[in-house]
């Protein structure tokens, strides 16, 4: 996840240098992203590109005000950090699998992946909730996770 305050500029400022992107493999995780046409221009101009282009273009995923980058980013790690972690790890897995091997690559990751997770407390808590939240017509409750890559419990607590 990528948050930027509106004024952020981005850009490739290698090639003036007469060097590649180095570091996190910019070029290709931007053409990952944008296509590698414009991910190509960007590195061979070292254009500074405004954030809102950035988001218009799915590199980073949130713009938010200047002054609020650090509480909304803060509020997102808090909420990610706190909710069903097994399940982030498990998408983020399957993710890696589909940008290294394509759609029949996650095919293939898939079920190992996400069946041991039906085995938690967590996903047993949940389908039991929802199925009596629908019983009752009532909204779905937000539950407390307890996956293992959880933050200390005063993290989570609001």
């Amino acid at each position: 996840m990528v948050f930027a305050g509106q004024s952020a500029r981005f850009g490739h400022p290698e090639q003036t240098l007469g060097i590649t992107t180095l570091l996190g493999g910019g070029i290709y995780r931007v053409a990952e992203r944008v296509g590698r046409a414009r991910a190509f221009g960007w590195a061979l101009t070292s254009e500074q590109v405004p954030a809102q282009v950035m988001a218009d273009t799915s590199v980073i995923n949130r713009l938010v005000p200047d002054d609020e980058l650090l509480g909304h980013a803060g509020d997102f790690a808090r909420r990610v950090a706190c909710g069903p972690t097994l399940a982030h790890a498990a998408h983020k897995a399957l993710l890696h699998s589909w940008t290294l091997g394509g759609t029949a690559s996650a095919d293939r990751d898939l079920f190992d992946l996400s069946v041991p997770l039906f085995a938690t407390q967590d996903v047993r808590a949940g389908l039991e909730s929802a199925a009596a939240a629908l019983r009752a017509g009532k909204p779905r409750p937000v539950l407390d996770f307890h996956g293992r890559w959880r933050p200390h419990r005063a993290a989570c607590e609001t």
